[in-house]
């Protein structure tokens, strides 16, 4: 770990102490996002009961929540160009901090709502820009292991989001869960306010069509995945997708055209960022898939209790904190993309697994089969974000990491649809985690696809390296 702080004559970033500063305002930040969504869920029941609304009511204090920040992702990374990262991420989170507090004093479900509506604008203000910053802090020879570190913050808070959740409900009341993240947040504020790096605001108008376009299209994309996934009206779902689809069609218009587009599509022309984009995608459309059907799997299927379903799922970002780390690492010394392929062949070798599995296997062997993908996952996800962030000019950093966090929302929410329409039309759930190996099989070809384009990059990188030592 103390190389990630050690400084190099010729380094790029921060130098060392005030990155560590800096690394500890975002690693508060995103905590803060990943645990909320993790732990809010336990208490639903409780809040349906307490605020005497329906259970279908209460899901929404949730869904509200993830519909809002999926919606603003590609927003906030294109208006970081123009306010600059470092206001954008404290202002960030000092929203999600006094919307935290908001929720924990609403007595009815509307004001509940709205304050997790606002929460969510604040998540979607950090996490968009969080890899970009990592990019900003760290110098480039440690890009990997910058973002390794940050997988293994996202794993501890989903590992740790639910027990703290179940913790806190043990010994109080709903309302202390929204209570918790407010002084973590103030915090998180003073230190991202003096630590992270200034920047000043690109000169220029904002692409507030743009914008626009992107919170519809992903909004409604978003709600029609949700519908899939909870079965609502098919043409309800239909309609989302088909509003969806069209405010797509018409933001790719827009962004040809802008002076200063929201997303310049001139990114994807690079073949190393287009095909880690897809690789991400189908890698968490598989993880989205097996996260929800191992619940119906483990409880519908093999009979086990709500709670020893909860510690089964435990291995997968147990395994990603592991893996997460010394694959990034790696990646600044070899070849990324051959990285993320192996893991992808573990996470697949894994997903067949779980999706071979019998009603009577025991608790061992649903244990090192979920290890078996989150191992994979850990290996496959920091090399590919350092092949998908390090393919792309600096100045276009925050629009690549506003791309990963959409990216990421979008393939989950769409794992979690293909499960629902699996249960739908009465399909054994076990082929949603063949589906889930089926995806995993694509990441691995658009993986394969840029293997030889890593490598040429990294010995560019290395040549440029020695040309500045000598």
């Amino acid at each position: 770990m103390s190389r990630l702080f050690a400084t190099r004559e010729g380094d790029d970033g921060l130098p060392g102490p005030e990155r560590r500063l800096a690394v500890l305002a975002l690693i508060f930040g995103t905590t803060m996002a990943v645990v909320d969504a993790t732990m809010i869920n336990l208490a639903l029941p409780s809040i349906a009961a307490d605020l005497e609304v329906a259970s279908a009511s209460a899901v929404w204090v949730t869904n509200i929540f993830q519909v809002t920040c999926a919606a603003f992702l590609l927003v906030f990374s294109g208006l970081s160009e123009v306010v600059g990262r470092r206001r954008l991420y404290v202002a960030g989170l000092a929203l999600f901090a006094v919307s935290a507090a908001g929720s924990a004093l609403s007595r009815d479900l509307n004001t509940l709502l709205a304050f997790r509506a606002l929460q969510g604008l604040g998540a979607a203000a950090t996490l968009s820009i969080g890899p970009s910053l990592y990019r900003t802090i760290f110098p480039s020879r440690l890009l990997g292991s910058a973002l390794g570190l940050s997988s293994l913050v996202v794993a501890t808070g989903y590992t740790a989001g639910p027990a703290i959740g179940g913790l806190v409900l043990s010994v109080a009341d709903w309302p202390w869960l929204f209570a918790l993240p407010v002084p973590i947040g103030v915090v998180a504020v003073i230190l991202a306010w003096r630590a992270l790096p200034r920047e000043p605001g690109r000169r220029g108008g904002f692409d507030a069509a743009g914008a626009g376009c992107s919170i519809l299209a992903l909004g409604a994309l978003f709600l029609a995945m949700d519908g899939v996934g909870h079965q609502t009206p098919v043409w309800q779902s239909l309609g989302w997708l088909a509003l969806s689809l069209v405010v797509a069609g018409f933001f790719v218009w827009r962004q040809r055209r802008a002076p200063h587009p929201l997303l310049p599509l001139t990114l994807f022309r690079q073949r190393r960022f287009s095909l880690a984009v897809s690789a991400s995608g189908l890698a968490f459309i598989g993880q989205g898939l097996a996260f929800v059907a191992l619940s119906f799997l483990y409880q519908q299927g093999m009979g086990f209790s709500p709670l020893k379903t909860a510690w089964l799922f435990t291995p997968w970002p147990l395994a990603i904190m592991v893996a997460g780390p010394l694959a990034g690492r790696l990646a600044d010394r070899v070849n990324p993309s051959l990285l993320s392929c192996l893991g992808l062949v573990v996470l697949i070798a894994g997903m067949i697994a779980l999706a071979d599995l019998e009603a009577e296997a025991g608790v061992v062997d649903c244990l090192w089969r979920t290890a078996l993908c989150g191992l994979g996952f850990g290996i496959f996800q920091p090399p590919n974000n350092r092949e998908l962030m390090a393919s792309v000019p600096a100045e276009r950093s925050a629009n690549a990491s506003g791309v990963m966090s959409t990216t990421r929302t979008v393939g989950q929410a769409l794992g979690v649809a293909l499960v629902g329409a699996c249960l739908s039309v009465g399909a054994p759930v076990q082929t949603a985690l063949w589906g889930g190996a089926v995806a995993g099989g694509l990441a691995l070809l658009a993986s394969f696809g840029r293997v030889s384009l890593a490598g040429e990059a990294a010995r560019t990188r290395r040549r440029a390296a020695s040309e500045r030592v000598q």
